[in-house]
């Protein structure tokens, strides 16, 4: 589905994923933008948004929308991949674009929110052509093996640094029943108080499976939460045991007190 979206007295623009390119990446609320039209045809959609920015007095867009989004191919030669995009556009095609997966002698790759973060801080513009801009893929495939092959060692256990499969399930699921196109992180977060308001009432009770069954959807809760904020509740972990690893102290009344540095 494309939606064509208004911030009032700024643009009228186009885009697959509302939450991606309109909340996260400009930064708008729900409340700060208007849907004005919505559609399956690339075509209707496109010619919609000439016609409205021209309408209500914007900054009339030099390519027709559907151009852009037909264009985000990825050239590839063996050094680089290019994209066929201005490298000002390129974080929301990207995004527009996620799951994208393409092959290099270096390996295959796909589109997902810690690539993109690599790409957007080492793509550079083309010298031949300002509206492309492309990333070396040796260096791409070093980013990859880093980050999604080679074993994390988590508190004596040893977890891959790709997305661990239970949550890749979770992200599925969202992302079929449109809770990250149409979702609202507030939302996310008042039911994540909700959940943990049950789990309190089972600790309380000693219902054990009541006990799991919060636990259980705090933990959804929050790996939607994370990746409606754009990043992965395994880079939250991740971060959050970074910190702690490094800490000291001592039991004091039934909780760990870290020491004061």
């Amino acid at each position: 589905m494309y939606y064509l979206y208004h911030i009032p007295g700024k643009k009228i623009g186009v885009t697959r994923n509302l939450n991606n390119r309109v909340t996260l990446i400009q930064g708008y609320k729900p409340n700060e933008y208007e849907v004005l039209d919505q559609s399956e045809d690339i075509n209707y959609i496109s010619n919609k948004e000439i016609e409205l920015q021209k309408s209500y007095g914007y900054k009339v867009d030099r390519k027709l929308y559907k151009n852009l989004f037909n264009k985000m191919m990825i050239n590839v030669t063996e050094q680089t991949s290019t994209f066929a995009v201005p490298l000002n556009k390129l974080k929301g095609h990207l995004m527009d674009n996620m799951n994208l997966k393409w092959e290099t002698s270096h390996g295959k790759f796909h589109i997902d929110m810690q690539s993109i973060r690599w790409i957007m801080d080492n793509a550079k513009t083309s010298m031949f052509n300002d509206d492309r801009c492309y990333i070396y893929n040796k260096a791409f495939a070093e980013f990859f093996k880093t980050h999604f092959e080679e074993p994390n060692r988590i508190g004596g256990l040893t977890m891959p640094k790709k997305e661990l499969m239970m949550f890749k399930k979770i992200r599925k699921w969202a992302e079929d029943r449109g809770l990250y196109e149409k979702g609202d992180v507030m939302v996310q977060y008042v039911k994540l108080q909700e959940e943990a308001g049950e789990l309190a009432k089972a600790l309380l009770e000693d219902d054990q499976p009541e006990v799991i069954d919060a636990i259980g959807d705090m933990v959804v809760v929050l790996t939607n939460l994370a990746h409606q904020r754009g990043v992965s509740i395994e880079e939250c972990i991740q971060a959050a045991y970074n910190v702690i690893n490094k800490r000291t102290g001592k039991m004091i009344n039934g909780t760990f007190v870290k020491d004061e540095k």
